[in-house]
Parts: C-alpha cells; sequence; structure tokens
C-alpha cells in the first residue's frame, strides 16, 4: 500500500478535521503556520497533513543561490534630498551661480516646477574629503565621515519619474503605478521570515507617511500577509495590538482558534489562498502581543546605546527608528524600512531653502545613521544585513523658478541623484558612477532604479527574474521588465 492511500485510510479514520484536531495537542492556529510536525511520526500521517493543512506563508525558504545578505534595512529620505549639496561636489557649478541655464538643459526636458529659463544654483555646502577613500561628503554632515569606508556610493542613480508618488512607488514597488507589491514585501514572500513571532517586513515612520501613502509598503497583488507592518517608536507599538479590557491572552487565544476554525472551514469551501493569510495574520498577530512590545522597547539599552544614536525613548524621531532597526534586525526582522518625510527642499512656502532646510535635516539623520552603521558592525550583524540610503530621485542643478533670492531651491531631477549602500556583500569605501561637471547627467556607469532592485535581491540569493508571481494571467515580478544586477559593486 503506498503512502497516499495509508493517508487515505487515516483521513476515513478521523472523519472530521475536528475530530482529527482533537488528536493534536496543539490549536487549528498552529496548523496553520505548520507547527503541527511534531504531532506525526509516520510517513503516512506526515502525508495527511499535507492534505489537510496549508503551508505557513512566513516559512522560511530556499534562496535561489548563496546569499551574501540575509536581512535589509532601507532608509528613504522621502522628499529627495539634493546630492548637489551632500554627496556629488560640483565646482564648476559654483562658478556658474546665478548665470542664466544653458538652453540644452532644458530641451526636451520635463520637470515639475521649472517654468521659462532658470538660474544655475551653486553648491550652498562646503566640501572635504574623507577617510582612506577620500570620499567627498558636505560640511552638513559632522559625524557619517566616520562611516565612509564602509559605504559605497552610487553617483549616476536616475529613475523614469519625477514626481514624488509615482518616484517612491517605482523605487519600493518597481512601478510607478498602485498595485503593485513592495520590496519588502517580494523579499518576504522570497525568502519567509526568520522569527515567526515578528513580522518579517517592519516599517517605521519618523515624520509623515511618504507621499506615495502606504502602498510603498503594500502586499499589492501578493497576499496580505507579505506586507509592511508599521511600528511605532512612540505610544502602543502596533495600533490595536493590545486586548481590550475584561480579555485575556488565554481568551483571546480561545477566540483566534474559533475564528480561524471558521476561516479554515471557508478556505476548505472556496479555496481562496488570501484565507490563508487571514489564518496567518490571526496567529501572528497574538504571537506579536508578546514579541513586539519587547523588541520595541528601548529603555533597556545601556546609556552609551542612547547617546551614540542621540536616541530619546518615548518620542517619535527618526533616532529611536534607527535603534529600532538594529533590535529588529538583530531578532531577525528580514526587512526594516524606515521613511523620514523632510528631504524636499523646493524653497517656497514654509521651507526654509536647500541650505537651511537641509542642514535641519542632516542635524536629524546624521548620528543616528553613522551610529547603526557603527552598531552592526560592532554586533557582527553589518556584514549580513544590506543597508540602503537614498531618496526618490535628485535635484536640479538649476534654482527653481518659483523661489527667490532669500528662499534658494532645486526643482524635482530624475536623471541624476546619489545614493548609498553598505554591508550585505557590498564593497567598502568605493564610488560607482559619475555625473557631468554640473551635476545634470550622468556620464558613466548609470544606475537604473530597476538595477538597483535587481542588485539588493542578488545580495539575498535571489534571482530578480525567477522571482515572480502569476496575476491576471501573466507572471510580474519587482523588476517588471527590465533591470541588471551591479555586479561591480560587489565584494
Amino acid at each position: 500500500m503506498d503512502i497516499l492511500q495509508q493517508a487515505q485510510q487515516e483521513l476515513a479514520r478521523f472523519h472530521t478535521r475536528r475530530h482529527f484536531l482533537k488528536k493534536c495537542t496543539a490549536g487549528l492556529g498552529s496548523i496553520a503556520l505548520g507547527s503541527l510536525l511534531g504531532c506525526h511520526s509516520s510517513p503516512a500521517q506526515d502525508a495527511l497533513l499535507s492534505l489537510t493543512q496549508p503551508d505557513n506563508p512566513l516559512q522560511l525558504k530556499a534562496p535561489h543561490f548563496s546569499p551574501k545578505a540575509k536581512r535589509v534595512i532601507f532608509l528613504h529620505m522621502a522628499g529627495a534630498p539634493s546630492q548637489l549639496e551632500l554627496f556629488d561636489y560640483k565646482p564648476e557649478l559654483q562658478k556658474l551661480d546665478g548665470q542664466r541655464c544653458p538652453p540644452s538643459f532644458l530641451e526636451g526636458k520635463r520637470f515639475a516646477f521649472l517654468k521659462g529659463v532658470p538660474n544655475m544654483l551653486g553648491p550652498q555646502a562646503t566640501f572635504r574629503q574623507h577617510g582612506d577613500s577620500g570620499a567627498t561628503i558636505s560640511n552638513y554632515f559632522t559625524h557619517f565621515p566616520e562611516m565612509v569606508d564602509e559605504v559605497t556610493f552610487l553617483k549616476a542613480m536616475h529613475t523614469d519619474e519625477f514626481n514624488h508618488a509615482p518616484a517612491q512607488l517605482l523605487m519600493h514597488a518597481g512601478s510607478p503605478r498602485l498595485g503593485r507589491p513592495s520590496m519588502g514585501a517580494w523579499v518576504v514572500y522570497g525568502l519567509g521570515s526568520e522569527n515567526q513571532d515578528l513580522p518579517g517586513f517592519v516599517v517605521l515612520v519618523s515624520t509623515s507617511d511618504p507621499s506615495a501613502g502606504k502602498s510603498v509598503w503594500g502586499s499589492g497583488f501578493l497576499p496580505t500577509v507579505y506586507q509592511g507592518v508599521q511600528c511605532r517608536s512612540k505610544g502602543e507599538p502596533v495600533l490595536y495590538l493590545s486586548n481590550p479590557g475584561q480579555v485575556d491572552p488565554a481568551m483571546r487565544k480561545k477566540s483566534i482558534d474559533i475564528i480561524n476554525e471558521i476561516n479554515q472551514k471557508e478556505y476548505e469551501e472556496v479555496g481562496d489562498p488570501e484565507i490563508l493569510s487571514r489564518i496567518s495574520q490571526y496567529e501572528l498577530a497574538f504571537r506579536m502581543q508578546a514579541s513586539v512590545p519587547d523588541v520595541m522597547n528601548i529603555n533597556d539599552e545601556p546609556a552609551w546605546i542612547h547617546e551614540m544614536y542621540g536616541t530619546e525613548p518615548g518620542k517619535n524621531s527618526f533616532a529611536n527608528n534607527c535603534l529600532l532597526a538594529r533590535r529588529l534586525v538583530e531578532k531577525g526582522v528580514r526587512f526594516v524600512q524606515l521613511f523620514d518625510r523632510r528631504w524636499d527642499t523646493h524653497g517656497v512656502g514654509a521651507n526654509n531653502g536647500v541650505d537651511q532646510a537641509l542642514q535641519e535635516a542632516c542635524t536629524q539623520i546624521d548620528k543616528p545613521i553613522t551610529a547603526l552603521l557603527k552598531d552592526l558592525k560592532q554586533r557582527g550583524l553589518l556584514e549580513e544585513t544590506l543597508v540602503i540610503w537614498g531618496g526618490e530621485f535628485g535635484r536640479t542643478p538649476m534654482m527653481e523658478t518659483r523661489a527667490s533670492a532669500n528662499f534658494k531651491g532645486r526643482d524635482h531631477h530624475s536623471e541624476a541623484f546619489t545614493m548609498w549602500m553598505a554591508g550585505g556583500g557590498i564593497k567598502k569605501g568605493f564610488t560607482f558612477g559619475e555625473t557631468d561637471e554640473l551635476g545634470y547627467y550622468g556620464i558613466k556607469d548609470r544606475v537604473h532604479v530597476h538595477d538597483l532592485q535587481a542588485t539588493i535581491l542578488h545580495q539575498l540569493g535571489l534571482n530578480h527574474e525567477a522571482l515572480t508571481y502569476t496575476f491576471q494571467g501573466r507572471e510580474f515580478r519587482l523588476t517588471d521588465v527590465h533591470g541588471k544586477v551591479v555586479k561591480d559593486i560587489l565584494a
């Protein structure tokens, strides 16, 4: 008698799923998470389990090939920081400050706010070389230069979009239109999670949501179990995670088991995979009630760690979120996404212009990002954690025509911007790509957003062309439909 026939006999003996569950010590919710394997010892019973139990969608999955990184921390500076004041120093642009823009810069180009013929705007910061690598960094950073020998700068990034929301969607979901899964969702879909008591994909927002909203950490057409879970560094870590009054953990667990029993019956009737996501999410939420408050509590960190990051427990800050990012990856969270929305330096309205606004923004992130890299390195985590920093596009070398002499701002620019990466098998102290003498266009080793995405997936052991999901009759991928791994930056 083969294994399947034995399994069918087992199924006949149990009669109903409820009777089957009574033979095991775990609850129905645990079945959805695959934890009943220990209840079975014979091949026939294992085959039976495979017939009645859906796989845990967050279980660990094998990568396509050996990875260099196990997890990702993506630091997104929403609003698009000006590369010309931070990392891409252009002395020639300084010489042209205040002069009329060459017409060739404007012909056939689209801009968000530039009208007429604008003036050129020289760098508002001063620059120095730092570290053994000689990386050129602006004076807006005082701490980050300590760690420049750990990073690779991508100086000729470019994108297809010049407005915030579409560019953010392209950066994080591979398409400027709504409905696609975010990068973190793709990664957890492809690899699963190392910690079954925490979400595989966590989002931390230090100011307000980015222009594209929560779609940049959504699951799109992937099952919703893969979407990012937004946590907070102030107040309740996850909204509505705590039990209501008069509801203890035992009562909560019992209610979840009953709800999931109903969900399981519905799944067996209609076969909708989203129901499995619902079962998994109920179970994960229950476990998170114990695990999340612990990992999100930074009060137990030593004083020197708080000093290094510049944290203020109990407040919502970028510094707190950087420390939380370290704690989360330390616990096995696969993808941590930080959003900081203070980088839209047009120089109009309440904005103080590219110079003052950028100085203030850099003051908020300088110490925390430096501490994050140091902390990961001293704990032996940087080698297997890929850290990415950057915005959704760059800024023009021309002054925005809406700005005045008192508010010097730059317009959106899709053709050239700077990002950096560290850890996770990326070269140290390296610069890749080059822009022209005015920082207007990439002239060497340009990197498209899809190339960046392909490289991130590659470092995690995922082939960006093979990580696909079938939706509406065709296969989709994050880099749909182009992109290449930037091999020159790999260690």
